[in-house]
């Protein structure tokens, strides 16, 4: 494996054979496998869960890392194609992340959407770009439409939940005071479609999904026997629902426009999950979400408190998927 870039970029057999390796592992650790071996780690957004669970997962298996986050400690990287560099950065990537790669022998790399053009976020430019300049192997850790570290991990976690696989999943969005990446939810919707769920995305009018998302999991999802539907039917979305995976993110509708997303979002604050939430949901209905995740905000405590919530399950399973990848690419 030479890149993890996207979970469609694997088969679903490809998929189900990392997560057996995230277990075998997981049974039967490996503290030399990696040994000698070194992973590099471009944090151009903040992490907490990525960037220690990366970290760790390398350690465990017996190889060692380094962090770089550009302006803090570092001289400043520029991104942007054809700038003309008299501001803060005083280096590019196209001279960083070619030198950085040649001190490691994998590169993780986390670089969140610019939020101002839907279409060149969905394009991946800056992504594509450090593929381009990356020879070694390359592990998306978030870029501006994806996060299939966090994919990977939710899927196992449905699996150690024993969700069926043609079980109801519901995605839905839910508030925060302004407009998040849709990294994660383009990342979920792609993962529980190729796991053959039946899909429901639950949004409010205003944030629904780019039809380029929406197109690729249905598609993944007649591959694999499953469904994907949205509505804005709260109820109907959550009716016999085996999981509610909330995430929060932007709307769709005014992509970049931070003031008509703050008016649109605004009438929005009861879109935080509470047990009421569950009234017609199965009875041990499941809630996931990636976090970090603001209290009483995105999800009530009573929910994130009580035995509905397995979000810290989620956060140790990045650990795993994590270490089977980097197996997969380095041992």
């Amino acid at each position: 494996m030479k890149r993890f870039l996207g979970l469609a970029d694997f088969s679903r057999e490809q998929i189900l054979d990392l997560l057996a390796l995230a277990q075998a592992l997981q049974d039967k650790p490996e503290p030399s496998a990696l040994a000698g071996k070194i992973l590099g780690l471009v944090f151009f957004n903040p992490s907490l869960r990525t960037l220690a669970s990366f970290q760790a997962g390398m350690a465990r298996l017996g190889g060692s890392s380094f962090v770089i986050t550009p302006g803090q400690g570092t001289w400043q990287l520029e991104t942007r194609q054809n700038a003309i560099m008299n501001g803060a950065s005083a280096e590019h990537i196209r001279e960083g992340i070619p030198v950085l790669a040649s001190y490691c022998d994998a590169l993780g790399v986390r670089a969140f959407a610019e939020g101002k053009n839907l279409a060149g976020d969905l394009g991946e430019s800056l992504f594509r770009m450090i593929d381009t300049l990356c020879d070694k192997p390359l592990i998306n850790m978030e870029s501006a439409m994806n996060h299939p570290c966090q994919a990977l991990a939710d899927w196992r976690t449905l699996d150690e939940l024993q969700i069926p696989q043609k079980a109801k999943f519901v995605l839905s969005w839910v508030y925060h005071p302004r407009a998040l990446p849709l990294a994660v939810p383009a990342a979920t919707v792609h993962m529980a479609a190729m796991r053959g769920m039946e899909v429901v995305v639950l949004r409010p009018e205003g944030f629904a999904l780019p039809p380029q998302i929406m197109t690729a999991a249905r598609q993944a999802a007649a591959a694999a026997g499953g469904s994907l539907t949205e509505t804005s039917d709260r109820a109907a979305a959550l009716a016999g629902a085996s999981v509610l995976y909330a995430k929060e993110w932007g709307s769709t509708m005014y992509y970049g426009d931070t003031e008509a997303d703050s008016r649109l979002r605004a009438e929005l604050s009861d879109w935080c999950v509470r047990e009421r939430w569950f009234a017609g949901a199965l009875p041990d209905t499941k809630l996931m979400h990636c976090l970090p995740v603001r209290r009483n905000v995105a999800v009530a405590d009573e929910v994130l408190d009580g035995p509905r919530a397995v979000v810290k399950r989620e956060a140790f399973n990045r650990l795993a998927v994590q270490m089977a990848v980097l197996h997969r690419m380095l041992a």
